[in-house]
């Protein structure tokens, strides 16, 4: 189990010690928080690179539980392995205005090696395979009559949305059924475009930060494209929405700087974004 947190958390708008346990979820270890005896429904969550260990994903995960409707999972889809939380403050800094272009690109220096290192251990294939292999159990095992949300963020995003994807349809009860009801993707990275959004068939609520400098605006027209020229070859497409956040810098949806009035509110928007697009779906 991770260690409690005994000090403020920084970069978010929650404050204080994560509520839940953590525990084996088909396979994999997994932080619990919700409501366990009679859910609305299950909202899975796909944490940016830092997972579990970085108090943010768990006070996120605290939040979407706190009404009591939903039964929330934080699974380590990095299987132990996440990427180490000080290079969080070197991408990612709470306060980015503390951060000066020296000390920001001699950091992004010196943690290069350990990071392509990681993204090797992490390639598409076998971390696609964990996600997909964990939503399937559980959709499985889960009664067909309650509904299984995902959000993901930042790396997260990407598979987050290929959890909605018709190629990853199971047969259930003899029909073929999503491994998710509804997906929000926060500041998404590293998809592959048209392949990862083309065949949506689930609703979908895509946020972008517009000073995003790892996930750029720009990857809010082409997807917008893929889904225009799918709609032209005859595709029936669920709902999708697209918000935009200002100042969206990266994180924005997990390390926004809660002192900032516009961070604040990118943090807090995001939040309402995910829990209205599962209260619609869900």
């Amino acid at each position: 189990m991770s260690a409690p947190c005994h000090e403020c958390i920084k970069g978010t708008i929650h404050e204080g010690q994560p509520k839940g346990k953590e525990e084996t979820i088909h396979g994999l270890n997994t932080y619990v928080v919700g409501n366990r005896t009679d859910p609305r429904g299950i909202i899975v969550v796909y944490s940016d690179i830092f997972g579990i260990p970085l108090p943010n994903n768990r006070l996120i995960a605290d939040a979407y539980a706190a009404n009591g409707e939903w039964l929330v999972y934080l699974p380590d889809f990095f299987k132990g392995d996440p990427v180490a939380l000080k290079v969080a403050d070197t991408l990612i800094p709470v306060d980015a205005g503390k951060q000066s272009a020296l000390s920001k690109y001699t950091g992004m220096l010196a943690m290069m090696p350990s990071f392509l290192m990681w993204s090797q251990r992490h390639k598409f294939a076998p971390t696609d395979k964990i996600c997909m292999d964990f939503l399937r159990a559980l959709r499985l095992a889960t009664p067909k009559t309650r509904k299984i949300g995902m959000v993901g963020f930042c790396w997260g995003g990407r598979y987050a949305i290929r959890a909605g994807l018709e190629s990853n349809m199971v047969e259930m009860d003899g029909e073929k059924v999503p491994l998710v009801s509804a997906v929000t993707a926060l500041h998404p990275s590293n998809m592959e475009l048209p392949d990862d959004v083309e065949k949506i068939v689930v609703p979908t609520s895509f946020g972008w930060g517009q000073e995003d400098s790892f996930v750029k605006i720009e990857m809010k027209g082409k997807v917008e494209a893929v889904h225009e020229a799918a709609k032209k070859a005859g595709r029936r497409l669920p709902e999708i929405e697209h918000k935009v956040y200002t100042p969206g810098r990266h994180g924005f949806g997990v390390r926004g700087n809660p002192d900032d009035p516009q961070e604040r509110a990118c943090l807090e928007g995001t939040e309402k974004q995910a829990l209205a697009w599962m209260n619609r779906f869900l």
